[in-house]
């Protein structure tokens, strides 16, 4: 028995580490994404923000994010602080190998380093969400100082409500893998500093007109569209977390198929309503369509069948399309989609989980999709704020016509095009 034990704790871990390497390879497919839909001018800084927020979630969440969102104590509200964690240690070998088989699965089943691992790389994600609605005219070092209350404080406390046993989980708000915790908090937290740093100059005319800013390099962005594609299958299926007994290997190969439907269904949807719309076959929003329906089912991809599945990617799909159309008609420009990837259909994928899951109410849904978006809207509004009365947020007009590769990272990322800075590329 003992051996059954060992090989099915590293078969656990294991499979979580892999998971947790997957969604780290997001990171990868965000940057990719964002620099293809910025301007040529300005990618460097983009890449930039890609790499040092990833490295700030790291170092923020082992320090004090890790030990707020999963505490050995709270009230449900307030947690409790454990600065355990950052000083090492993990379960005890004999105390994992002494518990009792037919309770495997309510004690120890994996090792909590590889808990922390998948984690962090959680709320990286959440954080790489913010990056792109708020480039190409913000400071970097504003951006970096964000991140840090962001990774460390904000994205955990609203974790801790859900998943780290607080009052959302008592309600029964039901979020598999984050299209809440995750997703609809980095919207969110963009939202409230798009609203504060205002549009890209040009992007609206005086007579309400809305004109396009191409991005760079299509390319690229489809690529990140695909790296981020791959990379959720660790996100939803390492949110299994575990893989040792048939029941679990089968629910992990449903939750694949139907992550893999749904972006599917998205990507159909984005398509077949830009064409409708604009009469064209649009790639940015048939790439924001792969995008929505990935958000769309990570609240739910292991209850709904596949057919479902696509259902819930396809609705995405066309509603993206439409948010991307709307916060533009009111003016609040996001280079790249992501409040309305992440948010619009962040709250969708909520609101869908009561078709296929009969634990779910829309009541707990909606009290949890507000609950998350009025605390990480509120507080992200205030260090914004706070932020910006103390050293700034936005670049000056002239470092934004030149791009703020120069003026924030002194080199630029395409550099034969020299002569062409200045314009609108």
């Amino acid at each position: 028995m003992e051996d059954i034990l060992n090989l099915r704790y590293a078969l656990d871990t294991f499979y979580f580490l892999v998971s947790g390497a997957l969604v780290m390879w997001m990171a990868a497919g965000f940057a990719m994404l964002e620099a293809g839909l910025v301007r040529a001018k300005n990618t460097a800084e983009i890449l930039t923000k890609n790499v040092a927020l990833f490295a700030i979630a790291c170092i923020m969440y082992m320090l004090m994010g890790y030990g707020i969102m999963y505490p050995e104590g709270g009230n449900g509200v307030i947690p409790s602080f454990d600065l355990s964690f950052m000083l090492g240690g993990d379960n005890d070998p004999a105390a994992v190998l002494a518990q009792d088989p037919a309770a495997w699965y309510d004690g120890n089943y994996y090792s909590g380093m590889s808990d922390f691992f998948f984690q962090v790389v959680f709320v990286a994600t959440a954080m790489s969400i913010v990056s792109g609605a708020v480039a190409e005219r913000m400071k970097l070092w504003s951006f970096l100082v964000f991140a840090v209350v962001m990774t460390g404080f904000i994205y955990p406390v609203q974790g801790y409500w859900k998943w780290g046993g607080g009052f959302l989980d008592g309600l029964g708000f039901q979020d598999f893998a984050g299209s809440g915790v995750v997703h609809l908090c980095g919207a969110a937290a963009a939202l409230a500093g798009v609203l504060l740093l205002g549009a890209r100059k040009g992007k609206y005319g005086p007579n309400g007109e809305v004109r396009a800013i191409p991005g760079a390099n299509m390319p690229l962005a489809t690529l990140g569209t695909f790296i981020l594609w791959l990379g959720w299958f660790g996100f939803n299926g390492g949110s299994e977390l575990v893989l040792s007994n048939v029941g679990e290997a089968n629910a992990v190969a449903a939750i694949f198929v139907n992550t893999n439907a749904a972006a599917a269904g998205g990507v159909v949807a984005a398509l077949l309503t830009a064409r409708l719309i604009f009469g064209k076959a649009d790639l940015t929003m048939t790439l924001n369509g792969a995008l929505a329906g990935l958000v769309a089912i990570t609240a739910e991809p292991l209850a709904p069948s596949p057919i479902w599945a696509t259902t819930v990617g396809f609705i995405g799909g066309v509603l993206v399309v439409f948010a991307i159309l709307s916060l533009d008609k009111v003016r609040v420009d996001d280079p790249v989609g992501a409040i309305s990837v992440h948010g619009v259909v962040g709250m969708w994928g909520l609101l869908a989980v009561p078709f296929s899951n009969g634990d779910a109410t829309f009541g707990a849904q909606i009290t949890g999709l507000l609950v998350i978006f009025g605390w990480t809207f509120g507080a992200s509004f205030l260090v914004w704020l706070v932020i910006k009365a103390v050293a700034g947020i936005r670049v000056s007009e002239e470092e934004e016509y030149e791009g703020v590769d120069i003026s924030e990272c002194g080199l630029e990322a395409y550099p034969e095009f020299v002569g062409s800075r200045g314009s609108g590329i």
